[in-house]
């Protein structure tokens, strides 16, 4: 019998040894389904609200988003965030936080029950495609359960599709989705059954609303159903194949108009909004100008045989979706992965295994046409079920080969025996994903740079505090949103914090900062408490803004202690005066002292709290050894330099008595060296001497420096490292 898309023979009867067999088949499906069932708990729940630590930046995205549709706000499509996101992920997290409340584990839930249920959606898929026989086979009903099964496992136990799957990313709906699509569509095309298209169709319009990667999709249905019209042509050549024909027209038309009608809101925002479909992939693409490199050929072969090599050789590099270089099939699943790959090439008239090759080329070619990171796990989840159905293809095709090279009779416990061991080689790579997970990789000090550790802490101790109207905290916040002007926000801050005190995030680049905290206070009733929040890491979040914040709440306000945190330390200031105007500093000495390097100082202001100095004449602190200063720096364009200066304090002989050293910041968060146009920005820091230092008069003199080389940079028509600022005297205590 020739070949007609998907069909298959089915069973003639049911005799008592085929009543037996599918009792063994139902009992040993019914035991991978609790073995998925233990290994999601495991791998994918355990912990789940605590690991990953602190939230990625992406998920409090979604988790704003959530907000959003759960004030009201719906849409198909949230343009305004990371270049914009499709809305279920934001949907499926409203959900969940409204069940839930706003916690990490409502942001997270969505995501490991749609990577928990590909599993079992992996397993029926394999069941569907391989449990009955194709062209010149005998049918053998243990050939789905065991590739359904084993893929199913493998999937299960991958550490990346751990890490991913315990991470609230949108992706995590697309192969779920994906699967689910192709059993349905399989069986109702073979069945001929009209709600099992509907429901694939169904299916295949939510695929938009999914990932970025599911625009692919529709290739991979197009290709598959060209892929049958050499051999629909010859079975009219042997039938009347124009009934034949009709039957597969209003299939397709069934399944098409359906997927178009699901997908109709989000196609027509596209349509409207062009920009937004091409907003992200035309950044990452090869063929973009700042990523070919002017080869873009040569960077689509690079990049292909660098994805190629997590089959066994290398993996995803990025901490946030794999333990960097570990391979995504090891030796040995990579070796059934290439000979399945391999047998579908071989067997191409088989449908089942022409459609597993052509969804893995066709799903991962995101990943192929993107060059920001290489090679990027995420990009290449719409392939996961496919992949590990090859892998598990390869391994029955190796049991079958072997069977053939030992022909005797299979006893039960040879087949025991198999299944046994296949069982436990999954279970002890299971020990080593939950091994490598939850002690090496969420140790690793990467995690913690790579993520927003710092504000799950801070939010978890604001919500403690109980709420005040008369305090306000202000929280430095390095996510920049260019089309805020006024304000500024943190996304994970915003869906987490659910305290009534007043905060206020803030950056450098805020227009007239110090003005806009001023303004900010002044709008409370009583504003009798000012928190400041000062990170312990991560400078280049905000580069010097906790301490020039500290030094205009000094100069305003009374420091009435800290409470120190592991990620942070929030210093409170009271009676805080809102009678005059909030400025930084009044006016600057004009210096222009002009660097071999590419960098200028422009001028200098220094004082004590609301005080400001003459800097032409002698400061004198009095008894206080403390101070601030602000210095005013242009760079050249495109300077490569990173930065950074030393403030020396020598006495009277000309010794050295205390030095003070800080990295230049740009206002932006970017170090002195991040290229772009010519940039004037401002440094304002409390200058904090020794307590002990003998009183009498001091020479503050400025040194500015490479970072990395510690090579100091000279003044031009001088040719001296160090620049006296300005003299500075001590009195003795009373």
């Amino acid at each position: 019998m020739s070949e007609t898309p998907l069909s298959g023979k089915r069973s003639a009867g049911a005799s008592e040894t085929e009543n037996d067999d599918r009792l063994r088949l139902a009992l040993v499906s019914a035991a991978i389904l609790l073995a998925l069932s233990i290994a999601a708990v495991t791998l994918r729940f355990q912990r789940l609200s605590e690991l990953p630590p602190g939230l990625l930046l992406d998920e409090g995205i979604h988790g704003a988003n959530a907000l959003q549709v759960l004030r009201g706000e719906h849409t198909v499509f949230f343009p305004e965030k990371n270049d914009g996101l499709e809305g279920l992920m934001a949907y499926a997290v409203a959900l969940a936080t409204a069940l839930q409340g706003r916690t990490e584990l409502a942001l997270r839930l969505p995501a490991a029950l749609a990577s928990t249920a590909t599993l079992f959606a992996t397993f029926w898929l394999g069941y569907v495609l391989f449990r009955e026989a194709g062209p010149g086979e005998k049918a053998n009903p243990w050939r789905g359960v065991f590739i359904g099964g084993l893929g199913a496992g493998l999937l299960a136990v991958s550490l990346g599709q751990t890490i991913i799957g315990r991470t609230a990313l949108r992706a995590n709906f697309l192969p779920l989705v994906l699967a689910l699509c192709i059993a349905l569509l399989w069986l109702g095309w073979r069945k001929s059954s009209r709600w099992e298209i509907i429901a694939a169709g169904v299916c295949a319009g939510i695929l938009p609303y999914t990932y970025l990667a599911a625009r692919f999709v529709p290739f991979l249905f197009v290709l598959f159903g060209l892929s049958f019209l050499p051999l629909i042509y010859r079975e009219t050549k042997v039938r009347q194949g124009a009934s034949l024909n009709k039957q597969h027209l209003w299939r397709v038309c069934i399944f098409a108009g359906v997927a178009l009608l699901v997908a109709a809101p989000i196609l027509i925002y596209f349509a409207l909004n062009p920009e937004y479909f091409f907003a992200r992939s035309s950044q990452v693409s090869v063929f973009h100008p700042s990523n070919s490199q002017g080869a873009p050929l040569r960077i689509l072969l690079i990049n292909v045989w660098e994805h190629l090599q997590v089959f066994g050789i290398g993996g995803d590099r990025y901490w946030r979706y794999n333990f960097p270089g570990q391979p995504m099939l090891n030796m040995g699943e990579g070796l059934f992965f290439w000979l399945g790959v391999g047998i579908a090439l071989s067997q191409w008239r088989k449908p089942a295994l022409r459609l597993l090759f052509l969804w893995l080329v066709v799903l991962l070619m995101p990943a192929m046409l993107a060059r920001d990171s290489v090679p990027h796990t995420l990009r290449m989840i719409g392939a996961m079920p496919a992949i590990y159905l090859l892998a598990a293809v390869g391994a029955w095709e190796t049991l079958q080969f072997l069977g053939r090279m030992f022909p005797r009779k299979v006893e039960t416990w040879t087949v025991i025996g198999i299944g046994t061991l296949i069982a436990a080689l999954l279970v002890l790579k299971g020990q080593n994903t939950h091994r490598l997970y939850f002690h090496d990789w969420a140790a690793a000090p990467e995690i913690y740079n790579s993520s927003e550790v710092e504000w799950t802490e801070l939010v978890r101790t604001l919500n403690a505090q109980p709420p005040s109207t008369s305090t306000i905290y202000l929280i430095p916040d390095g996510q920049r949103r260019m089309d805020l002007e006024e304000s500024y926000q943190n996304y994970i801050f915003d869906y987490l914090y659910q305290n009534t005190t007043p905060v206020l995030l803030f950056h450098t680049a805020m227009p007239d900062l110090a003005r806009k905290i001023e303004t900010t206070i002044r709008s409370m009733e009583n504003p009798t408490d000012v928190r400041l929040v000062e990170w312990d890491f991560k400078p280049v979040w905000t580069g010097d803004e906790d301490e020039r914040i500290a030094v205009l709440l000094g100069k305003y306000g009374r420091p009435s202690g800290s409470d120190d945190f592991d990620s942070f330390r929030v210093r409170s200031f009271t009676d805080i005066d809102l009678e005059s105007p909030w400025t930084f500093y009044e006016q600057l000495e004009h210096l222009n002292v002009q660097y071999d390097g590419g960098i200028t100082l422009l001028g200098a202001a220094y004082g004590q709290g609301q005080m400001q100095f003459k800097a032409e004449e002698l400061l004198n602190l009095g008894e206080d050894p403390n101070m601030w200063v602000a210095l005013q720096w242009i760079t050249g364009p495109d300077l490569g330099i990173n930065y950074s200066f030393s403030l020396r304090l020598h006495d009277e002989e000309g010794a050295g008595v205390y030095q003070m050293d800080t990295v230049l910041w740009k206002p932006n968060h970017t170090l002195t060296g991040s290229g772009g146009p010519s940039t004037q920005f401002d440094t304002v820091f409390p200058f904090q001497l020794p307590a002990d230092l003998p009183p009498g008069e001091y020479e503050m003199r400025l040194v500015v420096y490479d970072s990395e080389s510690l090579n100091p940079t000279v003044e031009l028509g001088v040719w001296e490292p160090e620049l006296t600022l300005a003299r500075l005297r001590i009195a003795t205590a009373q």
